[in-house]
């Protein structure tokens, strides 16, 4: 007796089974990769491991954004004739993970003011060597 011969139509599906998981295969040998640009790059194409900074002068006082990643680092120095404010924020995504203020009682002088950034600028760049 002869062996029977599949028809089209079964092997159009077997066709297509072998086909979906050769296109199966090759998408998830591309996902590692996928992963690590994930990783190495933040969602502006600048690498992750960069900390981006921004300070802006606002009218006494000054302000300075830190960012790496989804982690963002806040402060800003408001100072006025009779007090001072400093105002330190850290988020991860939309976390705030510290959220602090201070009020003294007198105005903050330029040079004090400068050098409250600079230490904080300088504190964000420790930890991110440390971690």
């Amino acid at each position: 007796m002869l062996p029977m011969r599949p028809s089209s139509a079964q092997l159009m599906r077997v066709w297509l089974q072998a086909f979906g998981l050769a296109v199966l295969g090759f998408v998830l040998s591309l996902y590692p990769i996928t992963l690590s640009r994930q990783a190495a790059w933040a969602v502006d194409g600048t690498p992750e491991s960069e900390l981006q900074i921004a300070i802006t002068k606002i009218g006494l006082g000054k302000e300075v954004v830190i960012t790496k990643g989804r982690k963002e680092w806040f402060m800003r120095v408001e100072v006025t004739p009779e007090n001072s404010v400093v105002v330190r924020q850290e988020k991860e995504g939309e976390r705030y993970l510290l959220d602090e203020s201070e009020m003294h009682d007198r105005a903050m002088t330029p040079a004090e003011v400068d050098a409250a950034i600079t230490d904080f600028v300088n504190s964000v760049k420790t930890r991110q060597k440390v971690q």
